[in-house]
């Protein structure tokens, strides 16, 4: 049912000192953590593949080894999502409004839905974090996980007994990444953790780990670690107002691998439908977030 004069019954007469119900809005905070392409495909595919292993100890006369084991591993899928959105409002509701600048029939915030929209398929991803979802394929692992395959082995993205946030589990993670994350053929890559994000309750204990300059939480005159130790976070922290568990935390690295592929950009319309005279607007877009590569995240999820 449009909406008519029953909805906006108050708007018809004079003396209303004002009208509420818009308010400012959170700023964007998903291209805080993904980084985005553009998309001309319905279903955008990314193959990771494995190069060549570590060179091998060749005897005088000799043969040379050989690693012929180069080639493609796994695939990663993103479908993208069609999201929609629209109102109608009736003649009589716009002619009879005496509010138009405050309560504008074509504009009753559209865009403040999408946008949050977004922002809420953007923290599934990490808010589903443990969770494997076949359509996306891949390695066969969540994107957290303890043990993403690689040739001859495994590689945890998330600590084998999930932990809280504090110093020390920050510090391991952060090492972690740097001693522990590998190419599918198992050589070392440069790896390190470049922004925490973490939901609002743990905004506190990342102000005291990331903004001392001396060790969070003690008497002793030590440097703070978390600043120096395999690069520190050069990005510091990140509250995502839309993540759902108040204590799950995420280390993002320097490795690309978290994507917000763009297939059509927002657009709106309106039009007068010529049987009821009623204004209809709406709102499209089209889009998906998801991920290629786990080596872009580091993940805990205590209970």
């Amino acid at each position: 049912m449009a909406v008519n004069l029953s909805a906006i019954k108050d708007l018809l007469l004079p003396g209303l000192r004002g009208i509420e119900g818009k308010y400012e809005q959170i700023p964007s905070q998903y291209d805080k953590i993904f980084a985005k392409h553009n998309s001309k495909m319905a279903l955008e595919r990314t193959a990771e593949m494995r190069y060549l292993g570590y060179a091998q100890l060749k005897t005088e006369g000799g043969q040379t080894s050989f690693d012929n084991n180069a080639g493609e591993r796994f695939v990663y899928n993103q479908e993208h999502n069609e999201i929609g959105l629209g109102y109608a409002i009736t003649r009589k509701a716009i002619d009879d409004n005496l509010y138009k600048t405050q309560f504008a029939p074509s504009n009753l915030g559209l865009i403040e839905s999408f946008s949050q929209t977004k922002e809420i398929y953007a923290a599934n991803v990490l808010n589903t974090a443990t969770t494997y979802n076949a359509n996306i394929g891949g390695d066969g692992k969540a994107l957290c996980a303890t043990d993403h395959p690689i040739d001859g082995g495994t590689v945890a993205n998330k600590p084998t007994t999930d932990v809280e946030l504090n110093e020390s589990t920050l510090l391991n993670a952060m090492i972690s990444i740097r001693t522990n994350f590998k190419d599918q053929a198992g050589l070392k890559i440069f790896a390190r953790g470049r922004r925490l994000v973490i939901p609002p309750q743990l905004e506190p204990v990342a102000i005291r780990l990331t903004k001392s300059e001396l060790r969070p939480g003690t008497s002793d005159n030590d440097v703070n670690a978390i600043m120096m130790t395999a690069g520190g976070l050069p990005e510091g922290y990140m509250v995502n107002d839309y993540l759902t568990d108040a204590n799950n935390w995420f280390l993002l690295t320097n490795i690309d691998g978290l994507a917000y592929m763009e297939r059509v950009k927002f657009e709106s319309d309106m039009q007068v439908d010529f049987v009821t005279d009623n204004l209809l607007v709406k709102g499209y877009e089209r889009y998906s977030f998801g991920y290629y590569n786990w080596r872009s995240i580091f993940g805990s999820f205590p209970t």
